[in-house]
């Protein structure tokens, strides 16, 4: 198998080691053809291309988490990666792994990390590397990442997120949720929210987003109930979608273009959050993307009609 067969038969876990990192679908794609253009240099032949490729991909990663850093304290709003709605890796023996890492809960407990006990733990817990290959990635001893795995889970444990083991049943918990949504019913929105639900925007100060965070199981009712039938009534479509692992759906402007996601963290019976990204830079990658502006006056002018 030449490299470039190679390479592509990897692409796959590549990008997903690197959007764990990052929380940003473009931002892993380049790492994943940075991570190709250095293979593709290197004069020499790798004994293992799988280890090569996790361990240049995850450096890249690295670097750009350091970089990230500042950005994304000088973020307007809440933060949220930009919304994945398929994961190109799979792997059945991981699946759980798999799909809780990617949630957007997940995710942003990930970001309390330091760059490297970030990517210890994703190259352990998620992927199952070897301490010696994670070693090799990161440029430490195994002991050193031995330390930083147990720093990580030190702080990923106490806000773990706990998803509905079921599947079926969240699908259909999503599924109340959505038809209470789309008719307005604030007694339907609310036997399936938990008591202190938060829903959260992410504009990133480029698209309309909630001041604050919405919490508790009234207020979100209200305000959806009040909400989404305006923005039916200016064409929007609420196409539902599996966003990041979990439960969602992609809203669309008449004309099909992308204007936010939802995700709903599902646990317990009930919704525990609902995030939603609305800012057009992390929407790109789903395809055209509506002016989140012009159809915030169309809904409110729709709302007071």
């Amino acid at each position: 198998m030449g490299k470039v067969e190679e390479f592509q038969e990897l692409r796959p876990l590549l990008f997903s080691i690197a959007y764990r990192m990052l929380g940003s679908v473009s931002e892993a794609e380049d790492a994943v053809q940075e991570t190709w253009l250095r293979y593709d240099a290197s004069p020499t032949t790798p004994t293992s291309a799988k280890a090569f490729l996790s361990a240049t991909v995850t450096r890249i990663a690295i670097d750009v988490l350091r970089s990230a850093r500042v950005r994304r304290e000088e973020y307007v709003g809440p933060w949220f990666p930009e919304p994945l709605l398929d994961d190109p890796y799979e792997d059945p023996e991981r699946a759980a792994e798999l799909a809780d890492s990617v949630s957007m809960a997940a995710l942003l407990l990930l970001e309390r990390l330091s760059p490297l006990e970030r990517s210890v733990f994703v190259l352990r817990e998620v992927f199952g590397f070897g301490f010696d290959e994670i070693a090799a990635a990161v440029g430490r001893t195994e002991a050193a990442c031995r330390q930083l795995l147990v720093r990580a889970r030190r702080h990923m444990r106490d806000g773990r997120p706990r998803f509905e083991a079921d599947r079926a049943e969240r699908q259909e918990l999503a599924a109340r949720f959505f038809d209470a949504l789309k008719g307005g019913d604030v007694d339907g929105l609310r036997d399936v929210l938990a008591a202190d639900v938060q829903m959260v925007g992410d504009g990133g100060g480029k698209a309309p987003q909630l001041a604050r965070a919405i919490v508790g199981a009234d207020n979100v009712a209200k305000l959806l109930a009040a909400l989404f039938p305006a923005m039916l009534r200016v064409d929007l479509t609420l196409e539902p979608h599996e966003v990041n692992g979990q439960p969602g759906a992609i809203v669309r402007d008449r004309d099909g273009k992308v204007l936010h996601t939802l995700a709903l963290d599902i646990a317990e019976g009930r919704v525990q959050a609902i995030r939603s990204v609305i800012n057009p830079d992390k929407l790109a990658h789903l395809g055209p993307v509506a002016d989140a502006w012009a159809i915030h006056e169309e809904v409110r002018g729709a709302r007071r009609g």
